[in-house]
């Protein structure tokens, strides 16, 4: 059952992008509550399987109810950057479509219990799969102090980010941080520059959820391997909801596209450029009434691209 708080987002763009062909095999590395699953599914032929994979519990169990329902699809709890391995295990060389909605979820925003989100007070967690890895406060609490400003600046993009690190290890000496409540406020002191309508402490929690998460490096993993695993005419799409994401999925399909880095004038035919992908269309923003009905879409960008013969 999808969750009624989750609304999924760019949710026909996507998946009208991302479906070529309906007795095709496909790959939603990203379940979540399944709105795009279910109108993925919908779009396939009794011949046509979907594969969901997602690190969250409660995702996995959403996707058990699915596949009671529909004996097309198939979950997986494990990280979309695993796909090769997870699938060939299920006797899968080659998908037609691969489909990454990336970051957090709205349901995991909302519950105070999973440690996203300042807006309300618990435990600071973090952790996709809360079974796996270490937790926010564990990351917190013994990350040199360099490597966090280091976070903050490169996954946060925070201008701050050492004056809010060198706060975050002063603090750690005297007590430990366990609460979402009590690092946005040792961050909040520590930004001397707030933006307008954006609460102090955004960015940094942003940064220590993509790394607490590995999202980048498995975001750069998956990337990678969806040249091989994708048949040709297969189309990976990708929807991003910050810049540093959107500039990995960019730079990666214009270097597909452009093939191997050669000087010019090199003697090389076509076919030995090693070009693997083309981009379809432009990237793709959510409508003005999409953002209006679901102001959590307003970041987003999808971008398409097929994989060549």
């Amino acid at each position: 059952m999808i969750d009624p708080a989750h609304t999924t987002v760019l949710l026909h763009e996507t998946v009208e992008g991302c479906v070529t062909d309906p007795d095709g095999i496909y790959v939603d590395g990203t379940f979540g509550r399944g709105g795009h699953s279910r109108l993925l599914l919908q779009q396939l032929s009794e011949k046509g399987r979907l594969i969901g994979f997602d690190k969250d519990p409660l995702a996995i169990a959403s996707g058990k109810e699915l596949e009671s329902e529909d004996s097309r699809f198939r979950i997986v709890q494990s990280s979309f950057a695993d796909m090769p391995q997870e699938l060939k295990a299920l006797g899968i060389d080659h998908v037609t479509g691969i489909l990454l909605d990336l970051g957090v979820s709205s349901p995991q925003l909302d519950d105070a219990e999973r440690g996203f989100s300042f807006m309300k007070d618990g435990p600071l967690d973090m952790r996709m799969n809360p079974d796996e890895g270490l937790s926010a406060a564990e990351w917190v609490a013994q990350t040199p102090e360099a490597e966090i400003a280091r976070v903050f600046y490169e996954y946060g993009e925070e201008r701050f980010g050492r004056r809010m690190a060198k706060a975050l290890v002063r603090e750690r000496q005297e007590r430990e941080i366990t609460r979402t409540s009590e690092l946005a406020e040792i961050i909040k002191v520590a930004n001397p520059a707030w933006e307008k309508h954006k609460h102090p402490a955004t960015r940094a929690f942003q940064a220590i959820r993509i790394a607490v998460n590995n999202e980048l490096g498995d975001l750069e993993k998956v990337l990678a391997e969806s040249v091989d695993l994708l048949e040709p005419k297969g189309r990976l799409a990708v929807i991003s909801f910050h810049s540093l994401e959107d500039r990995m999925v960019k730079r990666f399909i214009r270097a597909q596209e452009k093939g191997l880095d050669l000087p010019p004038g090199f003697p090389v035919t076509e076919d030995q450029l090693g070009r693997t992908m083309k981009k379809i269309g432009k990237a793709i923003m959510p409508t003005k009434e999409e953002i209006r009905c679901n102001t959590r879409s307003r970041s987003a960008v999808l971008r398409l691209a097929e994989r060549l013969a």
